[in-house]
């Protein structure tokens, strides 16, 4: 059957199975030193390849450094955000992170993307952010085992898994489960 010869309906309809989530911006959020390079740049690039935007925050602007040497322009601070431009938010990983724990401005800045419903996804050790923020609790996560204890003691159901979806939050376990984090959040983004 030719194409032009097909319902527009129909058309329609396999058109949809590849819908990319154009129009769609993300906000990532990492340490300004040692957050860990993979888990910002493969969902970034997993991201941007599907039409969806991307800003980059931290606690100051200009070039952060990851704990492997990768360089990146920090656009935004933390408290320039407004929730209200994103469509998801992703907190990465790496030892610097651990600074951004009890961070108001970052814990804020979660609770309202939690408040409003849209997704939220942390990876690593940044998990420990959305525990603090109180959005794990009766939800599975997973993280870095180093904060297994943390997101147990704020309510979380941890699984240890690689990635852990539960309802709009994508958690992940480290820098090897980086592309499959990364693509979890995105079908989330296409719904």
């Amino acid at each position: 059957m030719r194409l032009n010869k097909l319902p527009i309906f129909l058309i329609l309809f396999f058109l949809s199975f590849n819908i990319k989530a154009e129009g769609k911006k993300v906000l990532m959020v990492i340490a300004f030193e040692n957050f860990r390079d993979e888990e910002l740049s493969i969902p970034k690039n997993i991201f941007e390849k599907n039409g969806i935007g991307v800003d980059i925050a931290s606690i100051k602007k200009g070039t952060a450094k990851g704990m492997l040497g990768l360089k990146t322009n920090v656009n935004l601070t933390i408290d320039e955000v407004k929730e209200t431009d994103y469509d998801c938010i992703v907190l990465v990983g790496g030892i610097g992170v651990e600074g951004l724990f009890k961070n108001q401005e970052v814990i804020k800045l979660v609770q309202n993307f939690y408040k409003s419903k849209k997704i939220i996804g942390a990876i690593c050790l940044a998990p420990g952010i959305l525990a603090n923020a109180g959005v794990l609790n009766g939800k599975k996560a997973t993280g870095f085992h180093t904060v297994s204890t943390l997101l147990k003691e704020k309510g979380a159901i941890f699984t240890g898994k690689e990635v852990e979806v539960d309802g709009n939050i994508v958690t992940a376990n480290g820098p090897g489960a980086a592309e499959r984090f990364g693509n979890e959040i995105l079908k989330l983004l296409k719904k």
